[in-house]
């Protein structure tokens, strides 16, 4: 049992390292969301993207228009780094939809994020 243990203390920091790497590309995703509506609307307002606190499994991406109106635009799994679609305000969609891990999906992600949540739809 204390070898168990001695297993989860040494994985600990690279489980650390993991989320912290999650958080960092999600930011990244909420960055390049904002710069989209930013050059698909330059006249309007612009939207503010964000990582929601309070979440235990999940990042949730939440977009908030000029009045404070929000909604749901994504959620990200804290631990694996995959990408859902929301199907609600609490809850995400079944199917991962990308992996802010693998640098492949990651770029993919990226580069078809869309503001309006278009690029999450199988």
């Amino acid at each position: 049992m204390t070898a168990a243990f001695a297993d989860f203390v040494a994985t600990q920091d690279a489980r650390n390292d993991i989320q912290l790497k999650v958080r960092e590309h999600t930011l990244t995703l909420c960055d390049r969301l904002e710069e989209n509506f930013k050059n698909s609307h330059p006249n309007s307002d612009p939207y503010k993207f964000y990582i929601a606190e309070g979440g235990r499994k999940y990042h949730k991406i939440v977009m908030e228009t000029e009045s404070q109106s929000r909604s749901v635009h994504a959620f990200v799994d804290k631990k694996t780094g995959e990408v859902y679609k929301p199907a609600s305000f609490k809850s995400p969609a079944k199917h991962v939809r990308y992996n802010l891990l693998v640098i492949i999906s990651r770029e993919e992600c990226y580069a078809r994020a869309d503001w309006s949540g278009g690029y999450l739809y199988i």
